[in-house]
């Protein structure tokens, strides 16, 4: 059977078929299943060939001029790829979808976000677009394949939307993940007075310590809610305790507190491990509370009453 692309002989753009859709496998594969319609062209397709694989349901449109090879079951990077790619030549993820591919942030929102330099881009649907005239070269990069803002810009751009504590766990997990140097990041929003983001930016790195919002689950980010609503003392948390990785410390009280989730602390195994760790924390000279998610999401005022005592 002849390929859907094939030119007819009447036409003057022949098309080298067997080579043209190895090329745009190629192409589908780096860009996570996705081509644009200027990319088809370069391979050596005609519009009259590309329009023959629409009505053939190969291509299948995802924006104007955007294309999923083969099915339209995309992930996030093809989703993200798509965004970008219908935006023009000069865009890139940006803000929380930047922030999702950078790892920074868990959340993975909709619409996909996009920034393009001055007054550039098109309006797509499903995708936010940001205009900016203060995007440079430099504050761009690629990640898997994906053109997006630098670590450094995106949460430049982040910091005028999030709240002051999403802002401290974003902070927090740049430096973990090895992506930013807080001095870069710092005279990166000096560098750019008039970004709404920048005042933030700088005010959190001049209040806060980085490290101390780190938490390793919903249950923990539960936990500092609850001693922030009663007053206590704000914990370090996932310090180090006589050789051992504690969820919370009062130093001061030289009291641990550990948040026992049941996927991790639910078999004999981990019953057996956690009292021994009770027992060296007690011969270290710290009392140990425990509490479970149950109790810290259900019974926040019995969990706080039991901590005041303590």
């Amino acid at each position: 059977m002849a390929s859907v692309w094939r030119e007819h002989p009447a036409q003057r753009d022949q098309v080298d078929t067997p080579g043209a859709e190895r090329r745009i496998a190629a192409l589908a594969t780096r860009q996570h299943g996705v081509v644009s319609h200027a990319q088809l062209r370069a391979t050596g397709l005609s519009a009259s060939a590309i329009g023959r694989g629409v009505d053939a349901g190969r291509l299948l449109a995802v924006h104007r001029g955007v294309y999923a090879v083969g099915h339209a079951a995309l992930g996030d990077r093809g989703r993200w790829m798509a965004a970008v790619l219908g935006c023009g030549p000069h865009a890139a993820l940006s803000h929380a979808s930047a922030a999702s591919l950078w790892e920074l942030r868990a959340t993975n929102p909709a619409p996909s976000h996009v920034v393009v330099p001055g007054t550039a881009g098109r309006r797509r649907r499903d995708v936010r677009v940001h205009r900016s005239r203060t995007l440079t070269g430099e504050q761009v990069t690629s990640r898997h394949g994906i053109p997006v803002t630098t670590p450094a810009r995106t949460i430049l751009d982040l910091a005028a939307t999030l709240s002051d504590r999403e802002l401290q766990r974003v902070l927090d997990e740049a430096p973990v993940r090895r992506l930013i140097s807080v001095p870069f990041l710092d005279a990166l929003a000096r560098a750019h007075p008039g970004h709404h983001g920048a005042r933030r930016v700088t005010r959190a790195l001049a209040t806060h310590t980085p490290g101390t919002t780190l938490t390793r689950s919903e249950l923990e980010e539960r936990f500092l809610a609850l001693c922030a609503a009663h007053g206590f003392p704000r914990p370090r948390v996932n310090a180090r305790v006589a050789g051992l990785d504690v969820d919370f410390l009062f130093a001061e009280r030289r009291l641990v507190v550990e948040t026992d989730g049941w996927r991790y602390h639910g078999h004999r195994a981990a019953f057996e491990r956690d009292r021994r760790r009770d027992a060296a924390l007690t011969r270290a000279g710290y009392r140990t509370l425990r509490f479970t998610h149950d109790q810290v999401a259900q019974e926040p005022r019995t969990v706080a009453a039991t901590v005041a005592a303590a």
